[in-house]
């Protein structure tokens, strides 16, 4: 009888934790850690002793190790948690030595940060903290302090910070926000946006840590918060979604410290989508309940994207019933919309991308049994028809879903005039989720894969679009 395998502790250090994540990696890929080994040139034993922590790894063998378990760099961005607590560690040690009295906290922040609970030193934490630590995707200390944050960015040059923070500052940050929106917009996450915006995150992050005068907290905080908002959205479309639930994280901290409702029903929005592509309706069921705490807080056509967050994930649930009751209240919160209500960044949602997202939503149902395509064809032409070129993905993707939906109800020829279209856009963008829908395109496509025009769709796709 083979011997049960020793429990592993991930709460022990950052190393212990990715040695259990290489366990549970080497589990769903069912490998022995013998068949792990050899493809890493590694002995059954060496591979077991790496996961529980008593054999050394580096970034290198954990990059293979990635490789060999095809866990899509999960491993590798894992690995620079280790990295950053032997940094921690050595740094703990160092100060240690210079200063015995502060063995268990970092030193106190100044500005706003100095009023927030102290950050304590990971050897001060228990277990429980530890892993909360640990763990950025499910929030727990990461969610409380944004100098935790760190493992997010890239170690880069960072320019001077001023020594007390200036209403231009924050101008600069909130410019940055809406740069990259548009950029989001019309590119996609993965392009222009992923290569440029982390600097940003650096400098403006770190404006919290310097003096502010009281009456531009709550805007810093604000600016700060959107920027990271920007870019959680930007991560997720890039399927970065390590990067997208920590920073959507942090900008949920941001807002919830500025005491800022449209910022938190923006975050909340943003978490809501993630989680429901990401598998999990239920959290994003969740999240944009929370977004709806207090609704009369928020204005109507807030109140209508979280609905639209709503009906998104009981779509996902095949729940047709709850579908159409959160499309009805979005529908009569939109209605209720007044102009010169929103804050800026709220522009982005007009009639258009009103009528994509419920259209999104009823194209999850339009398929089940006993269920109607019409909501969901309708909303999506409208959609496709009201997006400037502003919003290149959004229409996209609407078209896409609409190419797609036409073609599973029938008529084959209209969906390849559709799909043509939407993959000229498609091609133009450096979206994941983008290329995710033409997926499903292509296979709804099949069943007519010997029609020409079909054929020639099909070709397309798989020359040009996902070559």
């Amino acid at each position: 009888m083979s011997q049960k395998p020793k429990p592993l502790d991930e709460t022990e250090s950052a190393r212990a934790w990715w040695g259990k994540e290489l366990r549970n990696w080497r589990n769903v890929r069912r490998l022995s850690t013998r068949a792990l080994g050899e493809k890493v040139h590694l002995s059954a034993t060496a591979i077991e002793r790496i996961e529980k922590n008593e054999r050394s790894c580096n970034a290198a063998l954990a990059g293979l190790l990635d490789d060999a378990l095809m866990a899509g760099g999960a491993l590798r961005r894992l690995w620079r948690f280790v990295e950053e607590e032997a940094d921690r560690d050595s740094n703990h040690a160092d100060n240690r030595a210079a200063h015995p009295d502060e063995d268990r906290f970092t030193a106190q922040a100044t500005g706003m940060l100095a009023t927030n609970p102290l950050v304590h030193s990971d050897r001060s934490l228990s277990p429980v903290e530890r892993r909360a630590f640990l763990n950025l995707g499910l929030g727990g200390l990461a969610a409380l302090a944004p100098g935790t944050f760190t493992d997010l960015l890239p170690r880069l040059g960072q320019p001077p910070l001023p020594k007390v923070v200036r209403p231009d500052d924050i101008e600069q940050v909130r410019a940055a926000s809406a740069t990259l929106a548009s950029w989001d917009n019309l590119y996609g996450g993965g392009g222009i946006v992923r290569s440029s915006s982390a600097g940003q995150l650096i400098w403006a992050k770190g404006l919290l840590g310097v003096n502010c005068p009281t009456e531009l907290e709550s805007e810093l905080l604000t600016a700060v918060g959107r920027l990271a908002i920007v870019m959680g959205a930007s991560a997720f479309d890039a399927f970065e979604h390590d990067d997208a639930t920590g920073l959507l994280t942090f900008g949920t901290w941001c807002a919830e410290q500025a005491s800022n409702w449209h910022l938190r029903a923006t975050a909340y929005n943003w978490r809501a989508r993630h989680a429901i592509w990401c598998g999990a309706p239920d959290a994003g069921l969740t999240h944009a309940g929370n977004g709806l705490v207090r609704a009369d807080l928020l204005s109507a056509r807030e109140q209508s994207m979280l609905h639209n967050a709503r009906a998104r994930a009981w779509a996902r649930m095949q729940n047709p019933r709850e579908v159409l009751a959160a499309i009805g209240q979005s529908d009569d919160a939109f209605s209720k919309a007044k102009a010169g209500e929103d804050v800026v960044w709220m522009n982005y949602y007009d009639e258009a991308q009103h009528y994509g997202d419920t259209g999104h939503a009823a194209f999850d149902i339009a398929l089940l049994p006993g269920q109607s395509s019409r909501m969901a064809t309708d909303r999506l032409q409208k959609a496709v028809d009201g997006h400037t070129e502003a919003y290149v993905r959004s229409r996209a993707l609407s078209r896409t879903k609409l190419a797609t939906l036409t073609m599973a109800t029938g008529d084959p020829q209209q969906a390849a005039a559709v799909a043509h279209r939407a993959l000229d856009e498609v091609g133009r963008l450096r979206s994941k989720r983008a290329l995710e829908d033409v997926k499903d395109l292509r296979k709804a496509s099949a069943k007519y894969a010997r029609k020409a025009e079909v054929a020639e769709l099909r070709r397309r796709i798989s020359t040009t679009v996902l070559a």
